[in-house]
């Protein structure tokens, strides 16, 4: 058991150092659109044209409101590329440190409570739920 957790501890100190090299990162994503202008002679008017473009177009939701940006062809697009790659990387090393800590926690021994612990732990817990008592 002691071998295990030691384990899981390195490979969690793993992770976090892997998280360390994971560098600059933004959340959203960068979609590609073709778009029609609506001019009548205009070749993206013609059956089968895909439309103008490619035109990149970086989209993210943060704190409930969208962001959206039109990106340039060149570093613009590029940079934002390689940032929005390096959130899913995070966020992939972030689940599995989430994983590898759950294992953690259902091996490490609960350590042994004294008679005076637990009825403090009964107070605090009383305090805390007391709401929910009184609406019931």
């Amino acid at each position: 058991m002691e071998d295990a957790l030691k384990n899981l501890e390195d490979e969690k100190k793993a992770l976090f150092r892997k998280l360390g090299k994971v560098g600059d990162f933004r959340r959203g994503i960068i979609s590609v659109n073709y778009r029609k202008c609506g001019k009548s002679n205009c070749i993206c008017n013609k059956e089968g044209h895909p439309g103008h473009g490619p035109q990149y177009l970086w989209n993210a939701t943060i704190k409930g409101k969208s962001l959206a940006k039109n990106l340039s062809m060149g570093a613009e697009l590029g940079k934002y590329t390689v940032e929005t790659d390096n959130y899913r990387k995070f966020m992939q090393i972030c689940e599995e440190i989430v994983q590898v800590n759950e294992k953690i926690c259902g091996i490490r021994p609960v350590p042994e409570a004294n008679d005076d612990e637990v009825a403090m732990l009964k107070k605090k817990l009383f305090k805390r739920f007391k709401a929910k008592y009184r609406e019931k």
